[in-house]
């Protein structure tokens, strides 16, 4: 059932994700060589508290950690480990907050030093396609006309979109229906409607699209080894359009 949220959840939504905003403009100063996982899962959790809030990822469905991080190859659900960053890495952090019975969720991939002229590219088309995909979150519109916007734009600099993982409802669960995949034709599925909340999170391979899942049962990593990156917004359908829920200070 997907859920038309009100003025009033739609603010506390807000409030969830602008702790996980916040949340990931810290942890972009502590992204540098050197830095273990397990550090930066620390530095999330202390603060996502600090603000009255708890992390939505832990204990998810048995999963251990605060966050999600992500390095190179591994698309998403990286578990942090004692493991540290090395420059010329990149890094997806995906973080979720719930506070007051709301939740928020974002994701953004963080170079490590300085990266390869191919990898800040990477970066920079999934991000792009994020915005691409979020402009099409108006009333009316369809659910596949976000994915169809995200899916065009990556594939037309030579990415593949990951089919197997999707963007998401989200409101007083962390994943609420509707699915919002990535890729797929337009004006199919779902109408848009004002009041939803959605979680928009491109997952783009600068390979191939096939994936798999690492034996700690978690981990998603590209098969041909090549690197991935991911951003997410959530966002609210309103009368006049989409507007995020998730913007931080550095990210707006």
């Amino acid at each position: 059932m997907v859920r038309i949220r009100s003025p009033r959840e739609i603010a506390l939504i807000e409030a969830a994700n602008q702790i996980v905003a916040r949340t990931l403009d810290m942890l972009e100063e502590h992204i540098q060589p050197g830095v273990s996982l397990l550090e930066l899962d620390r530095l999330a959790e202390d603060f996502i508290r600090s603000q009255g809030a708890r992390p939505a990822f832990k204990g998810y469905m048995g999963f251990p950690a605060s966050l999600c991080i992500s390095v190179d190859d591994e698309v998403v659900h990286g578990i942090p480990s004692k493991r540290t960053l090395e420059a010329g890495q990149i890094v997806g952090v995906d973080c979720g907050a719930e506070k007051d019975g709301y939740f928020g969720d974002s994701a953004r991939t963080f170079p490590v030093g300085e990266v390869s002229p191919e990898k800040q590219q990477l970066m920079a088309v999934t991000r792009a396609s994020l915005y691409k995909g979020i402009e099409q979150a108006v009333p009316g519109n369809f659910v596949s006309d976000i994915g169809h916007a995200v899916q065009s734009h990556v594939e037309s600099y030579g990415y593949s979109v990951v089919r197997e993982l999707v963007g998401h409802g989200i409101g007083t669960e962390l994943h609420e229906d509707p699915q919002v995949p990535n890729y797929g034709a337009p004006k199919q599925g779902l109408r848009l409607k004002e009041g939803m909340c959605l979680a928009i999170e491109p997952m783009i391979n600068a390979g191939r699209k096939e994936v798999y899942t690492a034996s700690d049962g978690w981990t998603v990593r590209t098969r041909d080894g090549y690197p991935s990156a991911h951003f997410e917004h959530t966002i609210a359908i309103e009368k006049t359009g989409p507007r995020i829920l998730s913007n931080g200070v550095a990210h707006g």
